[in-house]
């Protein structure tokens, strides 16, 4: 049936939280590269660690991340800059320690500071991310006066300075490398929170159409209501009249005049019931099942394939019924003979399909679909049925997806949590 297009709000989480994320990811590279390197020195190199304080800063790194890894699974607010910056800290904290118990500044490692400053720069504030260089330059300073020097054997003794050099080769490539990724994952962050920041511009733009248009509606409901009543009065009065009491064509114009007006009436009606005035009359308490059949009763060449199960009560509500109506109208002038609507249930939510054998959606209708003024119609004001259908599902806290079926015409799925629903229609009593 192809790939339906689905308008749902993205869910994103919070930056903080991500830069939290990543800096648990790095940390465990930290560790990992750590035990990496104490084994190649202690037993490759053949030089002698102070293996129980070494191996103590990736022990409590592990510990920490951990930790952090519980508290961010069960946490999906905001990580804050204090709690990104102790963080970094703890980072700077365990980097000094090792450096300490292996060298100070002749360990090539020593570097390693500079990667905690970028990252700092990066994801702080620029107060915070200037105390993790204070830090940073205190350890160097802490270590250019006090460190454990590292007993080398005879062979690195001989040329420390050539030692130091492939150290200092080794640490520039891990700092490369990680940078590298570091960014990469941080650029694609501010991709997805840039995507996530539209859609809500987007969002926000399409409700504020909807408002203006529902006060644009109301408004032309109220002036068009006196002329109406007035129309309905005048053909009821034509109607009782001698000349045209006589006249069969003229009285079958009046009736046809009446229904028309009756009509317009309706429509007025419910555009003011859907802006939550005019209700004189309590809400129309029904079920589901009594809905749907209510509802395609207006279409006879709709067909109901009723698969939804034990009835549910819910209110009626005229907006969702008109913008249910209006995806029925569209399939209806494409597909005069034949209508489906296929109402099933998945726990808790109601799904609603309407397919038709008409020639299926555009292209660019698909890849637009919800947005306002879509249509290939041709007429002035065109695709506002759809961009009302999928707010107003949106606003129950469902789906609304559209895609061409395989076997030729279009389909409408429509997704509706039934707490939510009742939620929404009990809410303006």
């Amino acid at each position: 049936m192809g790939n339906p297009r689905s308008l749902r709000a993205p869910s994103v989480p919070d930056a903080g939280w991500r830069n939290m994320e990543l800096l648990v990811q790095l940390r465990w590279i930290a560790v990992g590269g750590q035990l990496i390197t104490i084994a190649v020195v202690q037993e490759g190199m053949r030089i002698d660690l102070r293996l129980l304080p070494l191996m103590l800063a990736p022990a409590v790194l592990a510990l920490v991340n951990v930790a952090t890894m519980l508290i961010l699974r069960r946490r999906r607010r905001s990580v804050s800059n204090g709690e990104l910056t102790a963080a970094l800290l703890l980072d700077v904290a365990a980097l000094a320690w090792q450096l300490y118990h292996s060298g100070g500044l002749t360990n090539p490692f020593a570097s390693l500071f500079l990667l905690q400053v970028v990252i700092g720069a990066i994801l702080l504030r620029p107060r915070s991310s200037w105390g993790i260089v204070a830090a940073a330059l205190a350890a160097l300073a802490l270590l250019a006066v006090e460190s454990r020097p590292l007993a080398l054997p005879t062979a690195y003794a001989a040329d420390p300075l050539g030692l130091y050099i492939r150290g200092s080769l080794v640490c520039f490539a891990l700092i490369a490398v990680l940078l590298v990724l570091f960014v990469a994952r941080i650029a694609r962050n501010l991709q997805e929170r840039d995507a996530a920041l539209a859609a809500i511009r987007q969002r926000a733009v399409e409700e504020d159409h909807i408002v203006r248009m529902g006060l644009l509606a109301s408004g032309a409901a109220h002036e068009l209501g006196t002329p109406l009543a007035s129309l309905s009065v005048l053909i009821g009065d034509w109607r009782d009249m001698d000349r045209f009491d006589a006249d069969p064509e003229m009285q079958e114009d009046l009736a046809d005049m009446a229904a028309a007006v009756h009509r317009c009436k309706t429509i007025v009606s419910g555009i003011l019931m859907s802006a939550g005035e005019a209700r004189g009359t309590a809400p129309e308490f029904t079920t589901v099942r009594r809905f749907l059949h209510s509802l395609v009763a207006g279409w006879p060449a709709a067909v109901l394939d009723d698969d939804f199960g034990e009835d549910v009560a819910i209110v009626s509500d005229p907006a969702l019924r008109q913008v249910i109506a209006n995806a029925l109208d569209n399939a209806a002038e494409v597909s005069p003979g034949w209508i489906g609507v296929a109402a099933s249930r998945d726990q808790d939510r109601l799904i609603l399909t309407i397919t038709d054998h008409g020639p299926g959606f555009a292209a660019e209708i698909l890849a637009g679909f919800g947005q306002p003024y879509r249509s290939t119609k041709g007429k002035p004001g065109g695709g506002l049925g759809l961009f009302l259908l999928v707010n107003m599902v949106r606003k129950l806290g469902g789906e609304a997806s559209a895609s061409n079926r395989a076997e030729g015409g279009a389909m409408v799925r429509v997704t509706l949590p039934l707490d939510s629903l009742s939620y929404h229609l009990e809410a303006p009593q």
